[in-house]
């Protein structure tokens, strides 16, 4: 009953400071001669940045879990190391059974102060948020499975390397990081002219083969370095894959109703180019369009209904930035 009575409490409570904070906004609106259309435009607009907000933290949440799952149930149990930081809790728990999650965190801790102090105190707050849900992560799971779930250390490499892969390239998508050696990558790079890239490569060739030192086993060694191949390769596939466009050249007699069909019912921009046939000295007309590249069956389909003898040329592009695509991040 007393539950109740305080949630009924906390019910009026939040309704009387939602009142009042939309009164506030009204009198500040009319003091400063703000059309109330301004004012409730402004209102929608700090909602969707909201919204925006948590699905970012939602998205970048589950990509967490994902990476987090290859660790813990397929890396740790079958001994195997990867890269990262999460590379150097593995070899340091394999050695002295101190768990995961305390160095994951206490060496990332270190890496952020320091970052803070070159890199400036605008550090990436999605990259903070992201080191503490992962070793919640690993505090709550690193224990749950004790046996590898596949008898196969190669499968293990293999799957714990893919749930990593495209955990980290959900978390990027979202403009997060892990943290670790991303860090040490920004920092050596503020000084030294040398690629991020290049610098975490070198830094999970070191961090795996350090492992040899605890298990003295190179079959384990290899295995490591099989999971930081398949890390890499899952990274990229899903990045590209999910910003895999076409650019398409369209030349048809029929080129309004194409340019009409991709435009109202694709949904894509298109461009119609002046060209000229060369062999027969005729003038034509060329439509130019980019689409993603799971919409370019439709658009076959309804050339081919619409002109069958239409030449196409398709070729495809890495990257898209503009209105329907991605937005320019720098």
């Amino acid at each position: 009953m007393l539950l109740i009575q305080l949630n009924h409490r906390m019910a009026y409570f939040m309704i009387i400071l939602t009142f009042y904070s939309y009164f506030g906004l009204f009198i500040c609106a009319h003091f400063h001669k703000i059309t109330f259309f301004t004012m409730f435009t402004g209102i929608l607009n700090m909602n969707r940045k909201l919204a925006t907000a948590i699905k970012d933290y939602i998205i970048i949440t589950f990509g967490l879990s994902l990476f987090a799952l290859g660790w813990v149930v397929f890396l740790i149990p079958a001994e195997i190391t990867g890269g990262g930081i999460s590379g150097v809790g593995a070899v340091i728990y394999f050695a002295t059974k101190i768990p995961v999650s305390v160095t994951f965190l206490s060496v990332n801790v270190v890496l952020v102060l320091i970052a803070i102090k070159i890199l400036g105190a605008n550090f990436g707050v999605k990259t903070i948020y992201s080191i503490m849900v992962l070793t919640l992560f690993f505090a709550l799971f690193q224990n749950v499975v004790e046996e590898p779930l596949v008898n196969d250390m190669f499968l293990s490499a293999v799957l714990g390397g893919m749930a990593g892969g495209i955990g980290l390239g959900v978390v990027f998508s979202r403009g997060g990081s892990t943290g670790g050696t991303d860090i040490f990558a920004m920092i050596i790079n503020k000084y030294r002219n040398v690629s991020p890239g290049r610098i975490i490569l070198y830094c999970d060739v070191i961090i795996i083969a350090s492992s040899y030192f605890v298990f003295h086993s190179p079959e384990k060694l290899v295995y490591g370095y099989v999971s930081m191949w398949v890390v890499a390769y899952s990274l990229d596939s899903f990045l590209s894959g999910a910003n895999r466009s076409a650019q398409m050249f369209i030349i048809s007699k029929n080129y309004e109703k194409i340019a009409d069909f991709i435009n109202k019912e694709a949904i894509r921009g298109v461009t119609i180019l002046d060209g000229t046939g060369w062999y027969t000295q005729e003038n034509t007309k060329i439509i130019m369009s980019v689409v993603r590249k799971k919409e370019t069956s439709q658009i076959f389909r309804k050339i081919r209904e619409i002109d069958p003898d239409a030449f196409i040329s398709m070729g495809s592009v890495m990257g898209v930035y503009g209105k329907g695509f991605d937005k320019i991040k720098l």
